[in-house]
Order: structure tokens, then sequence, then C-alpha cells
């Protein structure tokens, strides 16, 4: 296992994949860990250099008091990539993982050689939506929602297919810590990129789950045609979290597109 302060912040990392390929950084969604993207690293490893990272507030990393922003996610990674000595990077995201990789392609796009933003969208929910759930998190705890939102993450067909690894999931959820579930919902509920994302100029994928009721497929349809240049792509049957749903098919795209734009 890998930590480093960055940031001022003690983050948990992982390094997959081959010294002399080209880097790929992936950002983790709200109540997930960077084990989320196994079956991606495993798929792609023999490819590209892979950086997985637990965000603050998540894993084994460390769970400062909140609110977060998502300027402070954002410095974090760019931190922890000045730490490692990586020059030039493809970043993929999901969710609030999607959002931060949305701030850093169009903040600091010089650093990026391509951006693939999996179920995102660059205002996700309400402050409402967002201020209840924080409420009923501090009252009952994550245990309390953890049913509802790991239905979230997942299609129908694939809850029904695979409920122990539902079940698995749903314990990642809620042994989330509660300070960095919370403090991370704060940086949703705050984050607007509409303003920011046509400033994005790096060659990006968008990936869509046919079944995401979190971003839809037609928020992420729109979301692209405000970024220069950027492709679509729509997974189905496909929940908010297509790097368990549906490695194959994402890592797929990933290389696939990668590989286009000449991140090889």
């Amino acid at each position: 296992m890998l930590f480093a302060r960055v940031n001022g912040v003690v983050l948990h990392h992982r390094i997959a994949g081959a010294q002399n390929k080209p880097w790929l950084v992936l950002a983790n969604s709200l109540g997930s860990d960077g084990r989320i993207w196994d079956g991606v690293i495993d798929r792609l490893q023999n490819r590209f250099r892979i950086l997985s990272y637990d965000k603050r507030g998540h894993g084994l990393s460390a769970a400062p008091p909140g609110p977060y922003s998502l300027a402070d996610h954002a410095a974090d990674l760019l931190a922890l990539i000045d730490h490692l000595q990586i020059k030039r990077f493809a970043l993929a995201g999901i969710s609030v993982g999607g959002q931060i990789a949305q701030s850093v392609a169009a903040h600091h796009g010089e650093r990026l050689s391509a951006a693939i933003l999996c179920a995102t969208a660059p205002r996700i929910g309400t402050p409402e939506g967002w201020n209840s759930r924080i409420e009923a998190i501090a009252s009952g705890g994550l245990v309390a929602l953890g049913p509802s939102l790991v239905d979230r993450w997942f299609s129908p067909s694939f809850r029904a297919k695979y409920p122990d690894r539902v079940e698995g999931y749903r314990a990642m959820i809620e042994r989330t810590p509660v300070a960095g579930y919370v403090g991370t919902c704060a940086t949703v509920r705050d984050a607007d990129l509409r303003g920011a994302i046509n400033r994005i100029t790096v060659p990006t994928l968008v990936v869509s789950g046919l079944d995401d009721v979190a971003t839809t497929p037609e928020m992420m349809s729109e979301m692209a045609h405000r970024i220069p240049y950027a492709q679509l792509e729509v997974l189905g049957p496909c929940g908010h979290i297509p790097s368990l749903e549906q490695p194959e098919s994402l890592s797929r795209l990933i290389g696939d597109f990668l590989e286009q734009v000449g991140h090889v």
C-alpha cells in the first residue's frame, strides 16, 4: 500500500502497469474507493501505467472535517501527481471523480493528454436534495441510506443477477467515513461547472450508463455537446458505476479512445 501526504491530506494510492507506458489516472465516485476501478486496471495495465487513489474522506485516505470543495479534491489530485513526478497523463473519473476530471481539464488542461468523463455532469442534483441527504446521514448514519444508495449504482438487471456483489458494494458505501461522505456530498452540492466545461480543449470521451438515474444519458449528452469535440458513448445495461457493471466494455472504450488520440 502506498500513502503520501499532499495538500495537507494523507492519500492512499496504488500504481499498476509497466513503467514505460503512458500514465492513466483514475478518480473514484462518492461512497467508494479506488477498488471500483479494479476491473478496468486488470484489463488495461499492459497498455498503461495506472494510478488509482482514494480521494480525501474515502477508503484508506484521511477524512478531515468537511465540507470539501471541488477545488480541494482537484488540488489533492494535482498534488499527488506532482509528488509522483508525473508530467502528462490521461484522467478518467466517475461521478464526483468525473467532476474532479472536468475541473482539472478545464483549468489545468496543459497537464492532460485526454479526459474520460463517466457517469458525471457539470451540475448533479439540487442543493435541496444534497442537504436532505446530509441531514439523513447526520441523523441515521450511512447504514440507513446504504440500500437506496447502492440501488442507484446499478441497473435493475445487474441487481437481480448479482445480489451478492450488490451487498458487498453496499458495505463499501456504509463503511465510508461519515465525515468524508458528508464532506463530499457538499462538494457535489456546491459544484457547478456549467460555465467551465466549454473551456475543455483536450480530447474528451463521455461515457454514460443507459440506466443511470443520477446522471442520465440526456444530462451527459448535453454535457458532451458543450465540450468541444467530445465523443459520447452509452453503455447498457448500466447504472451509475460503469467500472463495476461494465468493466470490459468500459476498458475497451478507454483503450480504443486513448489509442485514437495518441496516448500510447
